[in-house]
């Protein structure tokens, strides 16, 4: 008989970047996201409650156009749009694949998806559903990875999962260090005082209030997200520091 799984239910932080692969050109590409959408199958057939946050920087970052001399909230409302097309994208990859999905967005628009209500939320997990969530958590001046903190948050999750293009957290950048080194477990405290960017400080400290681990991993290597349930993948853990 397996052992009981260490976590039920997860969030899982997509980056919008994710779904670019490399060097097709494409903002969303389809044989990407397809691949995403496999990796969260296979996760999903093991018994665990998922819920999705995508990104949308591979569209447009909110932030880069407030560096360009657009009006900062202007700038945030067109990224949270773009985490809805995202949103959109992996929602019919996973149901391609018989996975199926509701997109809830911070931003009503009926039109394409439900709006954002935490109970309707919490039945669809229950009745096995993946629930992706759109929009960050409509506002501007904050990020995506807080609109993920929120939501696993709300929906009492019992872990954040961060999928990117890196297999964890590191002291130093590992692409202009070669000696950095990597965590196996880090404190949410000490990701907040060596400033380590693994998400904003608003999201590390509102996981940490909420105790919700953290696992940063690499989404693009296949099996890694299966993998690193397993306990065999490569992470690192943002959690409380052991006594």
């Amino acid at each position: 008989m397996s052992p009981a799984p260490r976590f039920k239910r997860i969030l899982l932080k997509l980056s919008g970047e994710v779904l670019m692969g490399d060097g097709s050109g494409l903002s969303i590409d389809p044989t990407v996201t397809a691949r995403v959408a496999e990796e969260i199958a296979d996760v999903k057939a093991q018994g665990y409650e998922l819920c999705i946050v995508v990104g949308g920087g591979n569209i447009f970052r909110g932030i880069s156009g407030a560096a360009r001399g657009m009006e900062r909230a202007t700038g945030d409302y067109m990224g949270m749009l773009a985490t809805v097309m995202n949103a959109l994208a992996v929602q019919n990859a996973l149901e391609q694949i018989g996975v199926e999905t509701r997109v809830q967005s911070a931003i009503p628009m009926a039109s394409v998806c439900e709006p954002f209500i935490r109970r309707r939320a919490m039945r669809h997990l229950e009745k096995g559903r993946v629930v992706i969530f759109a929009a960050g958590v409509g506002s501007p001046f904050f990020t995506t990875d807080s609109g993920a903190a929120l939501r696993a948050a709300e929906m009492n999750c019992d872990a954040l999962f961060k999928g990117t293009s890196v297999d964890g957290v590191y002291n130093a950048d590992p692409k202009k260090d070669a000696s950095a080194k990597r965590y196996a477990t880090v404190s949410y405290d000490t990701v907040l005082a060596d400033n380590l960017k693994v998400m904003d400080a608003s999201a590390v400290a509102l996981c940490r209030d909420s105790n919700i681990p953290i696992v940063v991993f690499n989404i693009r290597e296949h099996g890694n997200f299966s993998a690193v349930l397993r306990g065999e993948g490569v992470s690192t853990v943002v959690q409380k520091e052991t006594e």
